[in-house]
């Protein structure tokens, strides 16, 4: 059963006077019930576009993104029906109202789901929180307890999936490997999917089942976690592995991709990885790999 599908998502920002952006650029990909699937790429690949999509705060261009079989509607100024997708975002002070307490900001989503039997300080207690810290504004917190709060306040709407958008980028490495299990172990046990995007391959493979890897716009591999890990078939894919700093002791750095994440306005043609492939062949620069798992012409399927 698939909770989340997304098939060939198109996203575009226009600006008056500059050229479309097209952030997503053909994206499929699925999340199923107590699911993990982690999104990794570099940064501007078009992994929050996506998310935001997913939510409904961007619209589709092209494309379809459905939720328990209904298709996702742009969110819009009226209240919402769909409360079954919530999302944690990469800066928790930003996403909280500094003028109210965390403990009525949780009990909005409560009151979302006519939930009466859970307070906002059992939702602190299952975050790891003392019960008190209902009371306090988000000002009064830390990074890490801050982002603890936003999860609190998402899982409240009892969603059915749960996104994070870079929710540890902001924190503190001591934090950022606790707040990624935090969600992981909260999502499976409620029985809900998790699309957990990350730039941070080493935390991804502890909680992910699933490891999708997009590149400007276009999803380049997917996989189960540990045979990525294992064998990543994908040059971007190898790239990024060797871009993760190995604690062997041995003080070797890890290796460099060279050059940057071409403009998604003015993308090259053929695949868009090859500008910066070490195993660039001409059909490379002439044709676009549009199959996957493996959207690279080494392993075009037979």
């Amino acid at each position: 059963m698939t909770l989340l599908s997304i098939d060939d998502l198109v996203v575009e920002h226009r600006s008056p006077g500059r050229p479309v952006v097209r952030a997503v650029a053909g994206a499929s990909l699925t999340v199923g019930p107590g699911e993990v699937v982690g999104l990794v790429g570099e940064s501007g690949c078009g992994k929050s576009t996506l998310a935001r999509a997913v939510c409904g705060l961007n619209p589709i261009t092209e494309g379809s993104i459905t939720f328990d079989g209904e298709p996702v509607t742009p969110l819009g100024l009226r209240r919402r029906r769909l409360t079954g997708i919530q999302m944690v975002f990469q800066d928790p002070y930003a996403s909280l109202n500094p003028r109210r307490r965390v403990g009525d900001q949780i009990a909005d989503g409560l009151r979302t789901v006519r939930d009466t039997a859970t307070s906002p300080a059992d939702l602190l207690e299952r975050v790891g929180l003392p019960r008190e810290f209902a009371g306090r504004h988000p000002h009064e917190f830390s990074g890490g307890q801050r982002q603890r709060v936003a999860i609190a306040r998402a899982l409240a709407a009892r969603p059915r999936l749960l996104i994070g958008d870079e929710p540890i980028s902001a924190l503190d490495a001591s934090a950022q490997a606790q707040v990624a299990r935090l969600m992981r172990d909260l999502a499976v046990e409620s029985g809900a999917g998790l699309l957990f995007i990350s730039h941070d391959l080493s935390v991804v493979r502890l909680i992910a089942d699933r490891i999708v890897v997009m590149y400007l716009g276009r999803i380049v591999e997917v996989g189960d976690t540990a045979e990525v890990w294992a064998d990543p078939r994908h040059p971007y894919t190898r790239a990024l592995l060797g871009a993760v700093p190995k604690p062997d002791g041995l003080g070797v750095l890890p290796a460099e991709l060279p050059g940057d994440v071409p403009d998604p306005a003015n993308p090259p043609g053929g695949c868009r990885f090859h500008p910066r492939c070490p195993l660039v062949m001409d059909v490379c620069r002439e044709k676009d790999p549009g199959f996957g798992p493996v959207a690279c012409w080494l392993h075009e399927p037979k």
